[in-house]
């Protein structure tokens, strides 16, 4: 990875995403969760603890290499991606849950993601003193996550207007600063892309999509609306690989670290748009099965 990529250019990038983010956020965005305490319960249990315990399974069942390993721990650390917000509203989701699970789980993630990424590494690199998280780099990854998000409330909060004005532009230029770094990284280390890719690409997809599955069947199970369960899913499934990048190569200084974040990220598109279509489809035949039975007045059930 060149130096101004690694330096400069992913953390400006994932700056302007979480200023974005925070752009699109108010207090009633965190407050909003009362509406619905058992989806956000149920999603962050999912997030936080069967996630992290799936993707171990995965890791060990693939028999990575230590480092990949623990950079699939990392990036099932992360947090929700803002692409989620676009997923669930494609899908018919609960958009506003899945803002308010985005901003909750950016806040939880500066203790977790440091907290999984040092376990992983005590237990897949024991004795390795190059890597780990410690206060240092943890306030970093606070300064990383949650400056540009906190910025861009204060400026929602003191200039609505500004702030709507620039919530599209700032969304572009993330997405065209991004692909341009991204670009630029894989052209860089194109060859230890290519000698990983092969056993990358198969956990990652299979990760995305238990993820997504969780995501959505687990509160589905707990009795969780559709629209609900449908936000969970995609914030669940569809993590902020931009993050663990910008973690593992500039907190850390690692490229292979960052691997199977990289792989996943551009996967992770497909998986979930797969995911989607294949649970409208599902759920299309259902409800037509259950208006067919209890005639053309009967209304759909949550």
């Amino acid at each position: 990875m060149g130096s101004a990529l690694t330096t400069i250019g992913l953390p400006v990038a994932l700056g302007i995403i979480m200023l974005g983010l925070g752009l699109s956020l108010t207090v009633g965005d965190f407050t909003r969760v009362a509406k619905h305490p058992k989806a956000v319960f149920i999603a962050l249990v999912c997030q936080l603890l069967i996630l992290p315990a799936i993707c171990f399974g995965l890791v060990l069942a693939f028999g990575l290499s230590p480092v990949l390993a623990v950079g699939m721990m990392m990036l099932a650390a992360s947090p929700g991606g803002s692409t989620a917000n676009l997923y669930s509203h494609l899908f018919r989701g609960d958009v506003a849950l899945n803002i308010s699970l985005t901003a909750i789980n950016s806040v939880v993630a500066v203790v977790t993601l440091p907290l999984i990424t040092n376990l992983a590494i005590a237990y897949f690199m024991p004795g390795d003193a190059t890597l780990g998280m410690q206060l240092g780099k943890t306030v970093e990854v606070f300064a990383i996550v949650l400056a540009p998000v906190a910025i861009g409330m204060l400026i929602r909060k003191w200039r609505p207007e500004f702030a709507d004005r620039m919530d599209k532009p700032v969304r572009i230029a993330s997405i065209v600063i991004l692909i341009i770094v991204i670009a630029g990284a894989i052209v860089s280390n194109l060859d230890m892309l290519l000698e990983n890719l092969g056993q990358l690409a198969l956990i990652t997809v299979l990760f995305c999509l238990i993820s997504l599955a969780v995501g959505f069947f687990v509160p589905r199970l707990f009795k969780i609306g559709r629209r609900q369960a449908i936000a969970s899913s995609f914030e669940i499934g569809i993590h902020n690989a931009t993050l663990a990048i910008v973690i593992a190569q500039t907190v850390l200084g690692n490229v292979e670290l960052s691997l199977p974040a990289a792989v996943y990220g551009v996967l992770m598109f497909f998986v979930a748009l797969a995911f989607g279509f294949g649970l409208q489809a599902a759920y299309r035949k259902a409800d037509a099965a259950e208006d067919a039975a209890a005639g053309p007045t009967a209304e759909r059930p949550a």
